[in-house]
């Protein structure tokens, strides 16, 4: 048994890379092998949202507070609050942040393969966040 105590971890900054606007990232676990599920809580403050990214083993996202937005690519932007959870398949190129006016935390989680969880991309437009 291992118990990671609360505050036992520091807060990240999102990478300028990866995310556009201010982007928290609290680290919540990693796998232990044979394990691979990672998880992590993402703090978006409002208008902040990933770069267009993908998972090879796919994500799924809790809300947990605020209001924010997803999308997948050739899909509408669609509008997320606490309680909802978003799947991605294995490999669907996505999006997601708050939305312009309220902050919104979820937490990610993703499974590692071959030692990676995710591959980032262009970052996505004023355009194509507005929806």
């Amino acid at each position: 048994m291992e118990i990671m105590r609360a505050g036992s971890r520091a807060s990240g900054k999102g990478p300028a890379d990866w995310f556009t606007g201010t982007v928290r990232i609290d680290p919540l676990f990693n796998p232990h092998a044979p394990e691979r599920v990672q998880g992590a809580s993402v703090t978006f403050e409002p208008g902040a949202r990933t770069a267009w990214h993908t998972h090879p083993l796919g994500q799924t996202l809790i809300v947990t507070a605020g209001f924010g937005r997803v999308q997948r690519l050739g899909g509408p932007v669609e509008e997320i609050r606490p309680g909802d959870v978003v799947w991605f398949a294995p490999g669907e190129k996505h999006w997601h942040g708050a939305s312009p006016d309220t902050a919104m935390t979820h937490i990610a989680l993703q499974e590692v393969k071959d030692g990676k969880v995710v591959d980032w991309m262009e970052k996505v437009s004023d355009a194509q966040y507005g929806g």
